[in-house]
C-alpha cells in the first residue's frame, strides 16, 4: 500500500512521508512525557513537607526530587535555599521553572514546523505534477499515461500535505495547552511550598 502510494504521488511524497514519521515520533514522545502523573506526581507536595518535617532537608531528599519529576526539580531548587530569604528561594524556584519549561517544550517547535510546512510540501508536489503534465505536451496532444501521472502527482501530494499537517497542528495545540496548564499548577504548588516552609501558611 505504501509503495503504491509513493508510486502514485511520486518522489515529492518522500518528503511528506519523512515529515509524517518525524511528527509521529514527536507526538508519541511528548504524549508520554507530558502526562500529568509524570510531570506532577499526585501528593508530592505533602510527601516533601512530611519528609522535611521528619528528617529535614537532606541531600538524599534533594537528589531524589531532582531525578523524579519536573515538579520535583522545582521543589529541589527551593529546598536548596530553604534557609535563605523568601525572595532568594522564589528566585531559585523561578530559575528551575524556566529550565523545566524548556524541557517540557522540547521538540514542540519542530512539530509546529511540520504542521506549517507540510501543506507547502504538498503544494510543491502539486507544482511538480503540473510541470510534468505540461512538459509532456506535444503537437499531437498529451499521452493519457503522462496525463494520469501528472494529475496523480498533483492531487496525491496536495492531499498528503493536508493529512500530515492537520494532526500535527492538532497535537501541537493540544500539547501547548497542556504545558500551559502544567506550568500554572507547578507555580501554585511551588508557592505553597515557599509559604509553608516560611511559616506563612498551613497545609
Amino acid at each position: 500500500m505504501l509503495l503504491q502510494l509513493l508510486e502514485l504521488a511520486g518522489w515529492p511524497s518522500v518528503l511528506l512521508l519523512t515529515a509524517s514519521l518525524l511528527g509521529l515520533a514527536i507526538i508519541l514522545e511528548r504524549g508520554m512525557n507530558l502526562r500529568s502523573s509524570r510531570v506532577l506526581p499526585p501528593g508530592l507536595l505533602h510527601q516533601v513537607l512530611d519528609d522535611v518535617r521528619s528528617e529535614g532537608t537532606t541531600p538524599a531528599l534533594i537528589s531524589r526530587l531532582e531525578q523524579g519529576s519536573a515538579l520535583g526539580r522545582i521543589f529541589a531548587a527551593g529546598l536548596r535555599n530553604q534557609h535563605q530569604s523568601r525572595e532568594t528561594m522564589k528566585e531559585s524556584i523561578e530559575e528551575a521553572g524556566r529550565a523545566v519549561m524548556v524541557d517540557l517544550e522540547r521538540s514542540l517547535s519542530t512539530l509546529g514546523t511540520i504542521a506549517s510546512i507540510s501543506p507547502l510540501l504538498g503544494l510543491f508536489g502539486t507544482v511538480v505534477g503540473m510541470i510534468m503534465l505540461f512538459g509532456h505536451q506535444s503537437s499531437a496532444g498529451v499521452n493519457p499515461a503522462d496525463l494520469a501521472q501528472g494529475i496523480s502527482y498533483a492531487l496525491y501530494n496536495t492531499a498528503l500535505g493536508l493529512v500530515v499537517a492537520m494532526p500535527a497542528m492538532i497535537f501541537y495545540r493540544l500539547f501547548r495547552a497542556r504545558i500551559d496548564r502544567l506550568i500554572v499548577e507547578m507555580e501554585q504548588q511551588a508557592i505553597k511550598l515557599v509559604e509553608v516552609l516560611h511559616g506563612d501558611r498551613q497545609l
